[in-house]
């Protein structure tokens, strides 16, 4: 599952989701996008953890998603603050991995790789 997360997030990276627009204008899909965020930032914490060995990937991603989405403002700062948040809630939640994190890891990825298709089947160009 992991595998198609990726491929969904590197599609999301390599077509912007739309035209450029004004600094703090919000976008039809900015809940969308702050809620993958959030699970990109619970996966980078969580999957650490784990010992998965995924090194920065999951920020990665991240930054592949603001680079391809290219916000600004206060746009720039949600994202970033659900990034944020979906670590810090899971880093005061668990200090080792136990199976209730590897079950989170699994939902996180296929709530994460269900958000990026229908973003891309919706906003792709």
């Amino acid at each position: 599952m992991s595998k198609h997360f990726l491929a969904a997030l590197l599609v999301i990276s390599l077509c912007s989701l739309g035209p450029a627009r004004a600094e703090d204008a919000a976008a039809p899909f900015d809940g969308d996008l702050q809620r993958l965020a959030e699970i990109l930032g619970s996966l980078h914490y969580l999957r650490g953890i784990c010992g998965t060995n995924d090194g920065a990937k999951w920020r990665n991603q991240m930054q592949a998603l603001v680079d391809a989405e290219t916000p600004s403002g206060d746009r720039r700062t949600r994202l970033i603050a659900g990034f944020n948040r979906g670590y810090n809630g899971f880093q005061q939640t668990y200090r080792t991995c136990t199976p209730a994190a590897t079950v989170a890891i699994r939902r996180y990825v296929e709530e994460g790789a269900k958000i990026s298709r229908d973003l891309t089947a919706r906003y792709a160009n």
